[in-house]
């Protein structure tokens, strides 16, 4: 089982965005049968048997072992994963284009490169399974708490000039055999998992 897997079929978007077939994904985080689930939801075993194959056609849930009970074959499931998150792929008539307006003050366009980091990575991701290899990733998450917005433009501003400075280091157009990366860096309001709202609101 991964920690996240991304979907990218949108058939299999649908199908987990349901809200039964979605609890019982939750449920398989740890591997069940179709009778032991059905007693945890309080449905029938034939629908929820109806529900697992929709998930395991669409590579959600995986087979994990057969037990023989009587002239029965029971099948125990598990997750593919213990998290998900559905690409922008799964939308891809109406996915965000973050080349239509950069601008690095805009909320919005945030989304659309945070939805194309989401998207490219994913990619990555399921490449790398196929290739048996790893993909060269690296990620920063830190919490800040600034004194004023003023404090927090120069900060931005600061992040800026280091991080351009960082790549007219080490960017290297003409290098035989380099690779390109693409660098993101994201300055948010933090958001209380609770209230869903920043701490500036709840101020």
């Amino acid at each position: 089982m991964f920690d996240i897997a991304v979907i990218e079929d949108p058939a299999a978007a649908e199908a987990s965005l349901d809200p039964m077939r979605s609890r019982l994904l939750a449920a398989l985080a740890e591997p069940a049968s179709a009778t032991m689930l059905a007693a945890r939801v309080g449905m029938a075993r034939q629908k929820v048997n109806y529900h697992l194959r929709a998930l395991e056609q669409h590579g959600l849930i995986e087979l994990v072992e057969e037990r023989r009970k009587g002239n029965v074959t029971e099948r125990v499931m598990r997750a593919t994963a213990a998290s998900y998150v559905i690409s922008p792929v799964a939308l891809a008539a109406v996915s965000p284009d973050p080349a239509g307006t950069p601008d690095r003050l805009s909320a919005r366009w945030l989304l659309a490169v945070a939805a194309r980091l989401v998207q490219d990575v994913g990619e990555l991701i399921t490449g790398a399974e196929r290739a048996r290899k790893r993909v060269a990733t690296f990620a920063v998450d830190v919490h800040v708490r600034f004194a004023s917005a003023s404090d927090r433009a120069a900060f931005a501003e600061e992040l800026a000039a280091t991080v351009n400075g960082l790549v007219g280091k080490y960017h290297d157009e003409r290098a035989p055999g380099g690779r390109d990366h693409r660098v993101v860096l994201a300055l948010h309001p933090s958001v209380n998992p609770r209230t869903g709202t920043t701490a500036s609101e709840e101020s």
